[in-house]
């Protein structure tokens, strides 16, 4: 029974992002063969997107992880026609992606009360059946969960994303001067005067080759897909993972947080993108941040440093390239500034292109209308 736990749920601490379920609709009732009576359908199980709810909430919830919709009634004489079987409804946290054991996608939650169905109930007895019945075929499905938030810090181990956010927001994520210490997502609310809210999410670090699932691999990167926009945070003096792994600058860090966003799904470095460049304050960081703007603006020019596949196909231009030091707090004003400005206008941008889109249908409207009426005018007979 601890061997099936591990293999159905994936864990950081007492967080849980990937649940898997057995799921069954309800069985068909019986026909009444000497009255033609049919039975009533069986009822089918739904997944639902719900307020203030967790993976973990659900499997504490239903420790056994069977949902089974109920079986339609029996055609009788009272009643020819039998009633439909209860549906089951699984609660689910917003930001879920349904999935069968394979990985074929069923479907996505992105709003409290989206819901899709994951089991169909089985026919009820009729004429065309003779009368019989048809069961519910069971099935297994996965529950994975991405986090959904404005903004999602990309950075190696040790880049101050934990203390950024601390600093940034209302989170307090565990914070140590060594790897991995971010095992669980944490998200913060950043609050302004004017009170708008901002969610960010501290995801575990990435380390190369966790496109390949290495280290925290795709645990990470899954939660990357549905944040609005990245912002990556690079120390400002470089950084090494351990004392056998290479040295990696600032620019170096850029590049390669970029190649595995690109290697894991292209369609990612396309996301609006701020660069926080952390711990200022520490000793030559202002001539070392001059000297990476300077990298930036020609990034061709300075990636002879790294091995061919570990170049990006596309190099990110950044909104906003923001220094900072999360231990003394220079720069975080500027930096939440810069993060709203930044969705501001993504969201500005977003909506002079549905703008575009419908005066584009208006126009292909009144074509289509301008070319009915010529075609009736020229067809009529005085």
């Amino acid at each position: 029974m601890v061997q099936l736990s591990r293999i159905c749920c994936r864990k950081y601490g007492k967080f849980i992002d990937n649940l898997r379920l057995y799921v069954r609709g309800g069985s068909g009732g019986m026909g009444l063969p000497r009255l033609g009576g049919q039975g009533g359908d069986g009822g089918d199980v739904w997944v639902v997107a719900t307020k203030d709810m967790t993976l973990k909430k659900v499997k504490d919830k239903y420790p056994h992880k069977r949902f089974v919709a109920g079986t339609g009634e029996n055609s009788s004489v009272k009643a020819l026609k039998g009633a439909r079987g209860e549906d089951c409804s699984i609660p689910a946290p917003v930001g879920i992606t349904v999935t069968t054991d394979n990985g074929r996608l069923i479907g996505n939650l992105d709003a409290v009360g989206d819901c899709v169905k994951v089991a169909k109930g089985g026919k009820g007895g009729s004429y065309h059946s003779l009368f019989n019945p048809s069961k519910a075929r069971p099935c297994q499905i996965r529950l994975d969960l991405k986090l959904v938030a404005d903004m999602g810090l990309v950075g190696f181990p040790n880049a101050g994303k934990s203390s950024l956010l601390t600093a940034l927001s209302n989170a307090k994520p565990e914070i140590a001067s060594y790897a991995f210490t971010t095992l669980q997502p944490e998200i913060g609310k950043l609050m302004y005067k004017d009170h708008k809210q901002i969610s960010v999410a501290d995801l575990p670090g990435l380390i190369e080759g966790a496109h390949l699932n290495k280290g925290m691999g795709h645990r990470f990167l899954k939660h990357v897909e549905r944040t609005k926009q990245l912002l990556f945070v690079v120390d400002v003096s470089g950084f090494q993972l351990a004392s056998k792994t290479p040295f990696r600058s600032a620019f170096e860090a850029v590049q390669l947080l970029t190649k595995e966003l690109e290697l894991y799904k292209k369609e990612l470095v396309s996301k609006p993108a701020l660069l926080v460049v952390n711990k200022m304050d520490l000793p030559d960081a202002a001539e070392k941040l001059e000297e990476l703007k300077v990298q930036l603006q020609n990034p061709e020019g300075f990636c002879s440093i790294l091995d061919d596949d570990m170049i990006p196909d596309e190099y990110i231009n950044f909104q906003h390239i923001i220094p900072v030091s999360a231990l003394t707090g220079f720069g975080i004003e500027q930096l939440k500034s810069c993060i709203r400005q930044s969705l501001v206008e993504e969201a500005e941008a977003e909506n002079e292109f549905g703008h575009e889109e419908k005066l584009q249908e208006l126009r292909q409207h009144f074509d289509k209308l301008s070319r009915t009426s010529a075609a009736v005018a020229k067809n009529v007979v005085i």
